[in-house]
């Protein structure tokens, strides 16, 4: 696929390699959105309801069962559209299990390594069952680097990453799902430069449940995806991303999530080596993460969640630059800049803060003048 979106090469590229991805996408986002309601219900039947107070910034009583809605309209597209794909029944099922065991803890929160626990059985799982695992690296040309006994570790480790990494994100209203909603669609375009269509499709479907879901969780959320969602789409990206890994000769294929990913995996990081040196537990909850940072410093979630977005935007957009997705950048870089303008805008806004230089503002307030 050429790095010219125009050129009639990439218009072909776009149309063989990126629309299958577009039903997929579809159906999610309409199943999630339709499943969204009745989630709605099934939490208040159920009692899995956040309450306000404490760590929690919301004003009112929030169901918590997102994660089944998200899981459904993700497993309805797999089925429809990927049923005869050997590594759909894995990505099904483990994802699956992530949401189902994790509601355990939306309903009553686990002791930190009985979850970790949970995280690794659901890693172990697809690992060693679904042999969804990272076995080689190829490098540009001929040059394969095999990684023989390190393949399942390796591979553990990434797909228990990923989990935390959403689950440390899903701190603010519509952060995890938009955040993660970028990433796939950066798993999309990276997936049709290698002419994967399954992992377009899969990518595409996980985009797609994002976006319904975020009808409903944006702020002020009316659910959230709880623990549930939050592993539900941390094991299903580690997963997709590793089939991406899996079937090609790039070394640099987990290049373009990891990138989308830098802020919150760095945030994560941070925070568990902050809490190592404060000698508490890892799993142990706090107020310092970035989007926390953020909203002390003023930011409303909406204005935190531009922030995540625009960052990742760009940073996957530099991850697509090494498949040849020049004009990606470009793209990105007006959407951050949008982005920011309207944060700053907002912030000056509700500061009440005025231009200073009086004939400056006399030059913005004449008529005709934007």
């Amino acid at each position: 696929m050429s790095g010219d979106f125009f050129s009639n090469d990439a218009l072909i590229s776009l149309r063989d390699h990126l629309l299958p991805g577009l039903w997929p996408f579809l159906v999610a986002f309409v199943v999630c959105a339709l499943a969204v309601p009745l989630a709605i219900r099934l939490s208040h039947r159920f009692g899995l309801i956040a309450q306000p107070g404490g760590r929690h910034a919301h004003a009112s009583p929030t169901p918590l069962l997102g994660g089944l809605a998200m899981y459904v309209g993700f497993a309805v597209a797999l089925l429809v559209f990927l049923r005869e794909y050997e590594a759909t029944l894995g990505v099904l099922v483990v994802s699956g299990l992530a949401m189902a065991l994790l509601i355990i803890d939306d309903r009553r929160p686990m002791n930190p390594w009985v979850k970790l626990g949970v995280q690794l059985f659901l890693a172990v799982i697809a690992v060693s069952i679904f042999k969804i695992e990272i076995t080689y690296f190829g490098l540009r040309g001929d040059h394969i680097v095999h990684l023989g006994l390190l393949a399942a570790p390796l591979s553990v480790f990434w797909l228990v990453g990923m989990q935390n990494t959403v689950n440390f994100l899903d701190g603010a209203d519509g952060l995890a799902a938009g955040v993660i909603l970028i990433v796939a669609i950066v798993l999309v375009l990276a997936a049709g430069e290698l002419r994967q269509i399954d992992v377009v499709q899969m990518s595409a479907a996980l985009a797609g449940t994002c976006a319904g879901f975020l009808l409903f969780n944006f702020s002020p959320a009316k659910i959230f995806m709880g623990d549930s969602g939050a592993h539900f789409l941390g094991i299903a990206l580690g997963m997709i991303s590793i089939l991406g890994v899996a079937k090609v000769a790039v070394a640099f294929a987990l290049a373009a999530p990891a990138l989308a990913l830098a802020v919150p995996i760095a945030d994560t990081a941070w925070a568990i080596l902050r809490r190592r040196m404060q000698k508490t537990s890892v799993a142990t909850p706090d107020l310092l993460h970035l989007h926390h940072r953020l909203q002390s410093f003023g930011l409303d979630p909406r204005q935190t969640c531009y922030v995540f977005y625009a960052a990742t935007a760009l940073l996957g957009a530099l991850g697509l630059t090494l498949f040849g997705h020049g004009r990606v950048l470009a793209v990105a870089l007006v959407i951050t800049a949008a982005l920011t303008s309207t944060v700053v805008a907002d912030l000056l806004l509700h500061t009440g803060w005025r231009i200073p230089a009086p004939w400056l503002r006399r030059l913005l307030s004449e008529p005709g003048t934007r």
